[in-house]
């Protein structure tokens, strides 16, 4: 990602299981022989069905038991045996299990059971302590592990143990994989006169059976893969979990449960009270800031300019750090602070022009919280939700939503560098938020942006020569999105070889071209439309048959795609934001030839997404123009067939040929 979201550790979150590693070695030299449990023996005998071949893996178990204490203590027993099908699933055999000062690991041990030879047996002192994130000052760490012998035909399993005393009684269980799963089983040990509220995602809602006195059972078997599929929705988005709600009985000194979205709210107000309190430091640098600006927008703009590029991203997540914000005084000082502490002295020094603001917990996946579920564990993310006073022009203010009682709400992301304030990353957009106000709390959908708000205008003088050489220059002016991303890739190469990024997206319409020169406008001005403009020389661009030539009036740029052709499509297709995307290109065509074929005009409007083009001819000049809208940002399994006619039909346009014969 380009902005790092911000974690929430000290919860007992349980959706990855194994985090993915380089392969691991053939044995591993501190593993002893010695007996596996019956549990993973078990396992090792299940029958695995026939997988495609290019399965890596297959999870055969998939245990955790859950027991809760009267004092809110939680123990999670949870074991998970794999048998390795090809040398990529290898990457299994390292197990890694987060901790930190509220999350103990009380015992972890893993064994292999090869499919010839002696079994291993490693244990928690050969594991390695790292830090979960290598630029955090965090407690959040991780213990890793390595399983021997993680080789095809090989079962390797594993067996931990984890105490915590959370702050949110609630946890979230992760049923399917990257993997098959031949079963995933959950059970849930409560005290007496407890109860439990269970809310099941991507999946119809299942009854436990019993597991004894007040205790329940889940169980979901032959869970198939995961596939990565080319613009899904983010796994998390499509994955099949289960959220469970823990409610004391009263008077129990566990933390309360929580049963509403407005409940999350008011414990998240409680958390963040006090901390957006200005100092006179505070004060004398808005002044400073804002010294000059005419209009209290551009006062605006110059104090998001200061809390997302003067304040450095440092996350410090120590116990309820993970939530919790720092002081406004402390980020000030400092000068760092992570997503929500970026939210708080923006808050806090908007406050001294007089513009209120609030928190706005997100996930910087769309599609990962689910509405249906009350939570702060599936946010990772802070933005604001600014009060736009009424005399703030809107022209250039587009993430708006009106709220019914709090007027005109601003979104903007202080922790993204270079989104300017009036336009809110494309990942934010049209997802789920928690709106905190000192009352509580409620979910909203954040706005997506119009398509006009994310423009590319690509427009090209271009020159035909008799041999099909074709020449000239390229402008495009980017707005919103196009132009936060096209900035994002060219600032991460040095100067010198930025002209490389404009080669590279050449090369995959062009061959035998030379770039000739090449240039940018308003780079690092972030509030600004970002120019291009390149010229090339692309030999023989022009295919020659006979006494014809075959030219493309789509130069460059491609809106087609066949991620829809051939293998069946098992999840939605997700479009990063709506846009409007233009190309005109006019060509000079040579001296001595004549048209005798143009391609038709295409328009197509398949509801989420249009497409028009038009080639037409004045004097000696070929003129190509062509627009493609995407309207929504996520085209639901029922609507993929219209998307691929959709897509068929841009992909025509986009191979037609003019036909010139030479008149002479």
């Amino acid at each position: 990602m380009k902005n790092k979201p911000c974690s929430s550790p000290g919860s007992n979150v349980r959706l990855a299981r194994v985090v993915l590693l380089a392969a691991v070695p053939l044995l591993c030299p501190m593993a002893a022989s010695a007996d596996a449990p019956e549990w993973l023996r078990a396992a090792a005998r299940v029958k695995v069905p026939a997988y495609p071949a290019e399965t890596d893996a297959v999870l055969l178990v998939d245990e955790a038991v859950t027991t809760v204490k009267e004092n809110g203590e939680i123990k999670t027993i949870s074991r998970q045996a794999f048998r390795i099908l090809r040398p990529e699933g290898r990457r299994y055999g390292n197990v890694r299990v987060g901790f930190d000062n509220e999350t103990k690991i009380t015992y972890l041990k893993a064994w292999c059971i090869p499919a010839q030879g002696k079994e291993y047996e490693v244990k928690e002192k050969d594991a390695a302590e790292l830090a979960l994130y290598d630029d955090l000052y965090s407690d959040t760490k991780e213990k890793s592990l390595t399983i021997p012998a993680a080789e095809p035909g090989n079962v390797i399993g594993y067996e931990v143990e984890q105490k915590q005393r959370p702050n949110i009684l609630q946890g979230l269980w992760r049923f399917d994989a990257a993997i098959p799963v031949l079963r995933s089983t959950i059970t849930l040990q409560l005290p007496p006169g407890w109860e439990y509220q269970a809310v099941w995602v991507n999946h119809p809602q299942q009854e436990p059976v019993a597991a004894g006195e007040n205790a329940w059972r889940w169980e979901l078997r032959d869970l198939p893969a995961i596939e990565i599929q080319p613009d899904m929705p983010p796994m998390s988005a499509v994955a099949k979990w289960m959220a469970l709600t823990y409610f004391p009985r009263r008077g129990d000194s566990a933390a309360p449960g929580i049963g509403a979205w407005h409940d999350v709210g008011k414990w998240y107000a409680s958390l963040s009270s006090g901390r957006r309190q200005s100092t006179p430091a505070i004060h004398q640098k808005v002044a400073a800031l804002t010294a000059g600006k005419g209009s209290l927008l551009e006062k605006m703009q110059a104090l998001a300019g200061f809390a997302q590029r003067d304040i450095r991203y440092v996350s410090i997540q120590i116990g309820i750090g993970g939530y919790q914000p720092h002081m406004a005084s402390d980020i000030f000082t400092n000068r760092y602070g992570d997503c929500k502490d970026k939210v708080t002295l923006l808050s806090t020094m908007l406050k001294e022009l007089g513009v209120e603001s609030h928190y706005v917990l997100v996930h910087t996946d769309r599609g990962r919280v689910a509405k249906e579920f009350p939570t702060p564990l599936t946010f990772n993310h802070a933005i604001l939700a600014i009060r736009l006073p009424g005399d703030v022009p809107m022209a250039t203010l587009f993430p708006v939503r009106d709220h019914p009682q709090l007027g005109k709400l601003l979104f903007f992301d202080p922790t993204d560098r270079i989104t300017p304030l009036g336009n809110l990353p494309p990942n934010l957009q049209a997802n789920y938020g928690l709106l905190v106000t000192a009352d509580g709390g409620e979910l909203i959908e954040l706005p997506l942006q119009a398509p006009a708000t994310n423009r590319l205008l690509r427009t090209g003088k271009l020159h035909l020569a008799p041999n099909g050489t074709l020449s000239g220059d390229i402008q495009e002016i980017r707005w919103g999105s196009f132009a936060t991303e096209r900035r994002y890739s060219f600032l991460a190469r040095p100067g010198t070889d930025r002209r490389k990024e404009v080669e590279d997206f050449l090369s995959d319409f062009l061959t035998g071209f030379t770039l000739t020169a090449a240039s940018l406008e308003n780079l690092d001005n972030y509030d600004q439309n970002l120019v291009m403009r390149y010229s090339f020389v692309a030999e023989r661009y022009a295919k020659t048959a006979g006494n014809m030539l075959l030219l493309r009036p789509r130069v460059v740029g491609q809106k087609s795609t066949s991620l829809l052709e051939g293998k069946e499509r098992k999840y939605p297709v997700e479009f990063r934001d709506a846009s409007v995307q233009t190309d005109q290109f006019e060509i000079t065509l040579p001296t001595g030839f004549k048209l005798e074929e143009i391609p038709p005009p295409t328009e197509v409007d398949a509801g989420f997404a249009e497409y028009r083009s038009k080639t037409h001819v004045e004097g000696n000049v070929l003129k190509y123009t062509r627009e493609y809208k995407v309207k929504e940002v996520l085209v639901d399994l029922s609507r993929l067939e219209e998307l691929k006619k959709f897509y068929r039909q841009v992909a025509a346009d986009e191979r037609y040929n003019a036909v010139l014969q030479r008149s002479q």
